[in-house]
């Protein structure tokens, strides 16, 4: 596989604080030789663990966002020990665009892992985060939120791993994050995610969803920059104790909890979110939007669950996932 085009104005090596970027060549109508910058900060103080910190994976998702850009004005080399890499905005493009993917390419950063040194832009972003940032990490906490169409209960998450060492770090570090809830999480796509392309080669992954609906609230930003903490903690980078709060154990067991709409119209929930319910009852109608005097279209729960999830707009098409489901664990 040839080398990435990506070059980063940043030494992982040198000890001390650097922001920077990471350089991506991108010649288009505005800038022959252009480049889509990707800003970086690296702190490091001598031997020991490092820990990726990432936001922005998608671009309307703004409790990392924020919480890492405060980060990288906080955190100071004499504060750790080993290295810390913050990538605040990890798709840029998109997050300038206030969007799930980038306006550059269509690219959706969490479905183009490993990634492609001679692919589009996204899929050379995905790659060298894959060969270069992965590698000499320990620990990535990649944090995530509902962006524009989802709002769900803040929880961080693991998966189920047939190496059950490997699976029970990785379940410590999202318990040590401290979200109000801590899952396994079936996911639909699981192959061409970070989350894969980090766990395949051994690393501690952490994941969150911390609400959504394209904002934050104070609660939100407090439970992101108290979950880096802790996990930075919990790595062994930064003194001091992690902060621990309760948090309902919970899993997200198959494709069934992804409630997916078979049809168009005007969603209205019936229970709200955060709400437990039973095995077929109604949680949402479906009305249709074109005649008066229809009977709207009713989904039920396949099995007990709490509604940890929920979409955001009212307006819903075939296809959108408008309600996510949990169980006890």
């Amino acid at each position: 596989m040839s080398e990435s085009p990506i070059t980063a104005s940043v030494d992982y090596q040198r000890d001390g604080i650097q922001h920077g970027f990471l350089k991506l060549p991108h010649s288009h109508d505005g800038s022959a030789w252009g480049h889509v910058m990707t800003p970086i900060t690296v702190v490091r103080n001598g031997e020991g663990p490092t820990v990726l910190l990432t936001g922005g994976n998608h671009g309307d998702e703004y409790e990392g966002i924020t919480a890492l850009l405060k980060l990288s004005n906080r955190l100071q080399p004499e504060q750790i020990s080993g290295r810390v890499i913050i990538v605040p905005m990890l798709n840029h493009p998109a997050v300038l665009n206030g969007t799930r993917t980038s306006p550059l390419d269509g690219g959706n950063l969490n479905r183009c892992f490993p990634g492609n040194p001679a692919g589009t832009l996204t899929e050379k972003l995905a790659d060298y985060i894959t060969r270069y940032l992965v590698p000499i990490s320990d620990v990535v906490l990649d944090i995530h939120s509902g962006g524009k169409t989802l709002d769900l209960l803040p929880f961080a998450a693991t998966h189920r791993m047939n190496d059950k060492e490997f699976e029970a770090r990785c379940l410590a570090g999202a318990a040590a994050f401290g979200a109000p809830y801590t899952l396994f999480m079936a996911e639909l796509e699981g192959d061409v995610l970070f989350d894969s392309a980090v766990e395949g080669q051994g690393k501690v992954f952490i994941s969150t969803e911390l609400r959504g609906g394209g904002t934050t609230t104070p609660e939100t930003i407090a439970i992101a920059e108290r979950g880096i903490d802790n996990v930075l903690r919990h790595a062994g980078v930064l003194g001091g104790e992690v902060e621990t709060l309760p948090s309902q154990a919970l899993e997200i067991p198959d494709g069934d909890a992804y409630r997916v709409s078979e049809h168009a119209g005007i969603l209205e929930f019936t229970v709200a979110l955060g709400d437990w319910v039973k095995e077929g009852e109604v949680i949402a109608r479906i009305h249709d939007m074109h005649r008066t005097g229809t009977a709207p279209q009713e989904y039920r729960a396949p099995y007990d669950a709490l509604l940890i999830g929920r979409r955001h707009p009212a307006l819903v098409n075939v296809g959108d996932t408008f309600a996510v489901l949990a169980v006890p664990r």
